[in-house]
């Protein structure tokens, strides 16, 4: 394919995180395909990732949960095919996004040949071992190239909106014109992803007292109470949270933006700091730091050794949690401290 006036269907990843870093790949398909329309298939609580970026031309929210709706089963397959895609790039490597392409009717299918949806792709990737740990941003590189873009490198992108930007202008008040680190305690992978909320609010107390930053906790909907503990716990007017404001990823970036640094868990938010040239400080303790690697200089990625991981369990099956509970706030505030050198004016 050449740079000609094609309709381009690609399937987004079913992870926030993810479809950060499929935003390279989305990159190469879009200054490749300049002339061409390229539409998104995506969860509806993905969405929000690519605003503002110009990297689609338009969006489709597919929801497979949606029973009776626009979104999914055969209603979405027909307005799929309606769209009459030239191409379709499936960045999920699940079999029924490979399904969903085909009934699109979409003449060219590229995605990576496993699970058994092989037959269903006609431009059929071989797969790294997914038991191997790899960094999947390189997949999504692939995927594009197959399609015949050229590589532009692994830089992320992201943008925010007006109104997201206003609605941070308005709570940022509070803090009364100070810099502040952002907290991000998120992990929808499984509670074995998550940092104790005493942990947080002891290095939010941290922070505060031992820094010239106030702390900010951003949170989704199911981290509302953890943020509200973690602000208890640190007891200090110096320490927000969004845990009162309607959930938003768009706030969510708009925080993340403006920050000095953010200190999170291996979770989708910790993939919006990059982007915007944020310091980022991720917790990990189940998952293995290959799979998400990004090769940015101010990631710093701070992970214990220990006997049982990482075992990329959504919860411990030991039982103790280890990997996590012993990651010390003492710990996180000195690799904190070294993180600042590169924090920018906010």
């Amino acid at each position: 394919m050449g740079d000609t006036k094609l309709k381009i269907a690609v399937f987004l990843p079913n992870w926030i995180g993810d479809a950060v870093m499929a935003t390279p790949a989305l990159r190469s398909i879009r200054d490749g395909f300049s002339e061409s329309v390229v539409v998104s298939i995506q969860r509806p609580y993905v969405a929000d990732v690519l605003v503002g970026t110009g990297l689609v031309d338009r969006m489709i929210d597919w929801d497979p949960r949606g029973r009776g709706c626009q979104a999914s089963g055969w209603r979405l397959a027909r307005r799929l095919r309606a769209e009459r895609f030239d191409a379709a790039v499936l960045f999920p490597n699940s079999l029924r996004s490979a399904w969903m392409a085909w009934l699109s009717g979409a003449r060219r299918r590229i995605g990576f040949d496993r699970d058994g949806r092989g037959r269903l792709l006609t431009d059929r990737l071989p797969t790294t071992s997914s038991h191997k740990p790899h960094p999947v941003v390189d997949d999504y590189l692939r995927l594009a190239s197959c399609l015949g873009c050229e590589p532009l490198g692994r830089r992320m992108e992201l943008a925010t909106s007006e109104k997201d930007e206003r609605a941070w202008d308005r709570q940022r008040q509070q803090l009364k014109g100070r810099p502040y680190i952002c907290l991000n305690p998120g992990g929808a992978f499984g509670a074995s992803k998550h940092w104790p909320a005493e942990s947080f609010g002891d290095l939010a107390r941290r922070i505060v007292t031992g820094t010239g930053y106030a702390a900010v906790v951003v949170c989704g909907p199911s981290e509302r109470d953890e943020a509200k503990r973690i602000v208890g716990w640190a007891d200090d007017p110096r320490v927000l949270s969004l845990a009162e404001e309607p959930p938003s990823l768009g706030l969510t970036k708009a925080v993340v933006r403006h920050a000095a640094a953010l200190v999170t868990t291996d979770s989708g938010p910790r993939h919006f700091a990059p982007p915007f040239g944020v310091p980022v400080l991720s917790l990990f303790g189940p998952t293995h730091i290959a799979w998400s690697e990004t090769y940015v200089e101010t990631a710093v990625h701070l992970q214990l050794a220990v006997d049982c991981g990482p075992c990329q369990q959504r919860t411990c099956p030991e039982g103790h949690h280890r990997c996590m509970r012993e990651l010390t706030p003492e710990m996180v505030f000195c690799e904190l401290g070294k993180l600042l050198r590169y924090a920018r004016a906010a």
